[in-house]
């Protein structure tokens, strides 16, 4: 497995910054964030590290060498908007864009990008899958052209106007074997985090002895849940209204239980750190020891 982070935490800096950061700090890999510029369409959105809007093989050149100076790879491009918007013009925008960012992938010689699936929340589940059926198959047929895999991150984006559907319908275990029914492509598959399962009140381990194979990157956040919260508002308030996003080893993940299922499962790939804990984000300084805290826990058990 590969060491990283995902470079939304420093969105400030540049994409050299951020590689010239990673290497310094002995990361393996990146997942840089392709939203087009123009700012972003919630919390923790709408980073460009990598304009991918109008990318060319000569941009391709000049990024690939940026990688081999400071030897930190790439391990996917991340955009996540909602492709499956109830707003017609941000899921037009979204689907447009994710075409781009898969071609820019193929352009590096990257195996894959990540995203979300997207939803309606105004809509039912069937409705959901139905639309979803309509509008993935064509993503996922481009990116089988050009060699590039599409994983979906399994975060509900369940916030107080979006309860309690969420804007993405790929939240949970039920939900993914209909989408691999859907479309059972192997170039289709999970950026998977535990967190957003621990989110749920649900364990974030044992999804991986099922669909271990279709799992294409991971993020490694951490949840802590609030029992004294729990208790107060119950399992039906929104989420975050009783847990708390934390650093690795600062939540209730067990994360070598988690790495050494993704080993069992045969995974090989990138682990990276998604910082959203708010302890760490009031300055660069800190949200850079944010990283360093994460990764002195993830290290010694990915080697």
């Amino acid at each position: 497995m590969q060491l990283g982070f995902v470079s939304a935490i420093l969105a400030d800096q540049s994409l050299e910054e951020v590689l010239r950061f990673a290497a310094g700090e002995g990361f393996d890999c990146v997942e840089v964030l392709c939203w087009p510029p123009g700012g972003p369409d919630r919390k923790y959105g709408g980073v460009t590290h990598l304009d991918v809007t109008d990318f060319t093989p000569a941009k391709a050149d000049d990024t690939r060498a940026l990688i081999d100076k400071h030897g930190v790879a790439f391990s996917a491009l991340g955009y996540y908007s909602i492709p499956l918007s109830a707003e017609e013009d941000q899921a037009t925008a979204a689907i447009e864009h994710l075409y781009k960012v898969i071609d820019a992938a193929a352009m590096l010689g990257l195996k894959g990008i990540n995203s979300f699936l997207g939803a309606n929340q105004f809509k039912s589940m069937e409705e959901n899958l139905a639309k979803f059926a309509e509008v993935w198959p064509p993503i996922v047929r481009h990116a089988e052209e050009r060699g590039v895999r599409v994983g979906i991150e399994n975060c509900p984006m369940l916030y107080a106007k979006t309860w309690p559907f969420g804007l993405n319908l790929a939240h949970s275990p039920a939900i993914w074997r209909r989408m691999f029914e859907i479309i059972p492509s192997p170039n289709f598959g999970l950026n998977y985090d535990p967190s957003h399962l621990r989110m749920q009140l649900m364990d974030p381990v044992a999804p991986i002895r099922e669909f271990g194979s279709r799992i294409f990157h991971t993020h490694a956040k951490d949840m802590r849940v609030d029992p004294h919260r729990l208790n107060d508002v119950g399992s039906f308030a929104p989420p975050m209204d009783r847990a708390t996003a934390k650093l690795p080893g600062l939540g209730d993940i067990d994360w070598g239980a988690w790495i050494g299922a993704l080993g069992d499962a045969g995974y090989d790939g990138p682990v990276c750190i998604e910082v959203e804990d708010e302890a760490y984000t009031e300055s660069l300084e800190a949200r850079q020891r944010s990283l360093r805290i994460s990764r002195n826990v993830l290290r010694p058990l990915i080697g």
